[in-house]
């Protein structure tokens, strides 16, 4: 009987533990997770979802606040097309959380940073090819270009001198995705090093409509391979949303894809930025506590807990300090909800607003929990403690247990 370590993630000849860590945002992957991937010779990711807040915690700059002293005097104001990131804040943070990240890893893996299209930042095109250019300055091993087409992502890095020596790979959740991207870039003779695949299991927002029920990850798997084989094209493939043990990884990789992308059980995982209070609410969490709804004002299905603070929130536009979802006119759907239910109770002290939320403060204070279908076992993969709490486990662990497992089982931790 087979398992992960059987198998290996190549590119060229750099052989990998064909496991690969998603890039959870807001510093959910945090990069103490990554460097512990890299170290056990996996993929690991750090997101560069709201870099300058990250930053801010972890070494001390002073990016948001500044922001919001310079934009404080539209607080009130629904208009927000005045609210622009500095570029050279986005690049230092870009650099400061990259830079450390690398300068520290240890081992045989490879660390990627997850960038995202949707963070559309009042100026979608400046903002993405500052935090693209940057992180392959500072040494960032390759990129995963995640959450929209990025139709025009690689022509942001083509003349840059390590666009064909990074890797460089893209998340899709269909064929006709992957078709788009590899037609708008066929003239820059670029093809990508790698190919995530994710299905409606997954967590976060999610590739596809509210009919996302009716999907199924392997069959969107084995659609795309057979396009690249028909097309001659030697991608290395990774599925994504749902693969809970090694022996979920290995069925896929007996097929032919390169390595599995997981992530659900690394949500609770020592090194994982989710904190531990939060940790726990994960583990309690049963399958009737998991919903998929379209309160992202990105426009995008989201999966998360149902009991998380956000929702329901009438929280104040926090824009000024932050506005990672403003679309190039300074539109958000969360300050036209917010406003509509400000105009409908202008006596309330405190107003909801149950269509949308705010998501960039939400997730800024791990308040928007986000999670996989299959949060609900996460139960099963640890101990229960005599207080009622459940034992967190080690990325180590977890890792481990992909790596080497067979039979459909979990290792549990040892028990302390």
């Amino acid at each position: 009987m087979k398992c992960v370590d059987d198998f290996r993630l190549c590119f060229g000849k750099h052989e990998l533990v064909p496991i690969m860590i998603g890039g959870m945002g807001v510093d959910i992957s945090t990069a103490e997770l990554a460097l512990e991937i890299a170290r056990l010779g996996g993929v690991g990711h750090i997101s560069d979802a709201m870099l300058p807040t990250v930053t801010d915690r972890h070494y001390k700059t002073r990016f948001v606040k500044d922001k919001l002293r310079q934009y404080k005097h539209i607080a009130g104001n629904p208009d927000k097309s005045e609210v622009q990131f500095d570029l050279g804040h986005l690049a230092e943070a870009t650099r400061l959380h990259v830079s450390r990240t690398m300068q520290a890893k240890r081992g045989n893996g490879m660390i990627f940073i997850n960038s995202m299209e949707k963070l559309t930042m009042n100026a979608p095109r400046e903002t993405l090819r500052v935090r693209l250019r940057v992180a392959l300055d500072e040494g960032i091993d390759g990129i995963t270009l995640a959450a929209g087409l990025h139709l025009g992502s690689f022509a942001l890095m083509e003349d840059h001198p390590r666009f064909r020596d990074a890797k460089l790979g893209i998340i899709v959740s269909s064929l006709r995705a992957l078709q788009l991207f590899l037609r708008k870039n066929a003239k820059l003779n670029r093809l990508p090093d790698f190919i995530v695949v994710e299905g409606p299991l997954a967590g976060g927002h999610l590739g596809f409509g509210m009919d996302w029920a009716q999907y199924d990850l392997r069959t969107i798997v084995a659609e795309i391979q057979q396009h690249l084989q028909a097309e001659k094209l030697e991608i290395p493939l990774i599925p994504a949303g749902g693969i809970f043990t090694g022996s979920d990884a290995v069925s896929y990789l007996e097929t032919g894809c390169a390595a599995v992308q997981v992530a659900t059980r690394f949500t609770v995982a020592d090194e994982c930025g989710i904190p531990k209070k939060v940790q726990q609410e994960y583990f309690k969490a049963s399958e009737n506590d998991i919903e998929v709804n379209m309160l992202s004002p990105t426009g995008y299905p989201m999966r998360m807990l149902k009991n998380c603070p956000a929702i329901s929130s009438g929280i104040r536009p926090n824009c000024e300090a932050f506005g990672y979802i403003l679309d190039t006119n300074g539109n958000c759907s969360y300050i036209d909800a917010y406003n509509r239910e400000l105009a409908a109770h202008p006596d309330a002290r405190k107003i909801s607003v149950k269509d949308k939320i705010c998501l960039c403060t939400h997730m800024r204070n791990y308040d928007c929990w986000t999670c996989g279908h299959y949060t609900y076992r996460l139960k099963d993969t640890t101990h229960r403690n005599a207080d009622g709490t459940y034992q967190i486990l080690t990325a180590e662990h977890i890792f481990h247990d992909y790596q080497f497992s067979t039979g459909n089982k979990v290792a549990l931790p040892t028990q302390y």
